[in-house]
């Protein structure tokens, strides 16, 4: 298989089946961390760009800017960098530090906000420090994944297609809540073509996307400090909220039996435990896995990151993961 760009390299029928958190069903996951970039946030970063450019808003030697916990700035580093489209990427603290060096390896800039919002998170000062370089700046390019229907528009049309062709008999789907785009285009295209489907959304405990009280969360990915304006555009049938204690353990257990996943994939697959009394039995279900584990393991499979975010000492941090691997 010949790709005249790497932009082309999306690989968007790719499932795993994962036959023990389920045993009474048949689990899927998702793959979404072949494509180029890592992650399933490409095809969201390419729908928002080319529609961009069809409307003459970006074109050779524009500026774009973002704010991203990490996957979305890469992808959106590796396209610009492809198309010759300077790139800024907002970020805060939590970002991990191997997705900072992938988003400056690709030449783009990174500008990190250090002071927390209202809500104990890091986005509203993300999005208030976009707003105020735009204002200083005319030439620069918002995306603004939070307002983009483009964000949506990439799942209807790429991710949730290609489950409906693989899986035309599917009885559940579970999906990660992050800025919502994946979960509103997957919902969308679902509720309209296959409504038997049921939509479960998984959210972890702090988030605020669908209400509720803002907390400390150290896992990036899933969650927000804000309600992403696209998130009223999302159906589900259940939301689930997880612990990022239990995302850890997952994690280590998935590990254990050879697939080393993202934080995403072990909150989203945490949900898939807690609901597994709903689901019958021989029930058809896919989980949506958004990135792999490689770029976890300075923090999710570090000892030292352990203990100090989750309040692990060395000896309990190293028994975990030798439990684990």
């Amino acid at each position: 298989m010949i790709f005249k760009s790497p932009l082309d390299c999306v690989f968007d029928d790719l499932f795993v089946e994962e036959n023990t958190l389920l045993p009474h069903a048949n689990l899927f996951l998702k793959m979404e961390g072949f494509s180029i970039g890592g992650s399933i946030k490409i095809k969201p970063a390419l729908k928002m760009i080319s529609r961009l450019e069809l409307q003459g808003k970006l074109k050779q030697g524009s500026k774009v800017i973002e704010s991203s916990s990490g996957n979305l700035g890469i992808a959106l580093s590796i396209i610009c960098a492809a198309k010759g489209y300077e790139f800024i990427c907002v970020v805060d603290p939590n970002i991990l530090p191997s997705s900072e060096r992938l988003i400056r390896a690709y030449g783009a800039k990174i500008i990190k906000v250090k002071n927390k919002d209202e809500n104990g998170g890091f986005l509203n000062s993300r999005i208030a420090k976009i707003r105020a370089l735009c204002q200083q700046d005319e030439s620069l390019v918002w995306i603004n994944q939070y307002e983009n229907i483009d964000n949506i528009e990439a799942h209807y049309l790429y991710t949730a297609k290609s489950i409906a062709r693989q899986f035309p008999d599917l009885d559940y789907i579970f999906v990660g809540a992050g800025t919502t785009g994946t979960l509103g285009g997957i919902s969308q295209f679902f509720k309209k073509n296959m409504p038997q489907t049921k939509i479960i959304a998984v959210d972890s405990v702090g988030s605020i996307t669908f209400g509720g009280i803002s907390g400390k969360r150290k896992i990036p990915g899933l969650g927000a400090s804000k309600e992403p304006p696209i998130s009223r555009l999302s159906y589900f049938d259940g939301l689930i909220r997880i612990e990022e204690q239990d995302t850890l353990d997952m994690c280590h257990q998935l590990a254990n039996r050879g697939l080393l996943v993202g934080g995403s994939t072990g909150t989203v697959l945490c949900g898939v435990k807690a609901y597994a009394d709903q689901i019958p039995v021989g029930a058809k279900v896919v989980a949506i896995s958004p990135d792999h584990g490689e770029r976890y393991l300075n923090t999710i499979y570090s000892p030292e990151w352990l203990d100090e975010h989750f309040s692990i000492n060395n000896a309990d941090s190293e028994q975990l993961l030798q439990e684990n691997f």
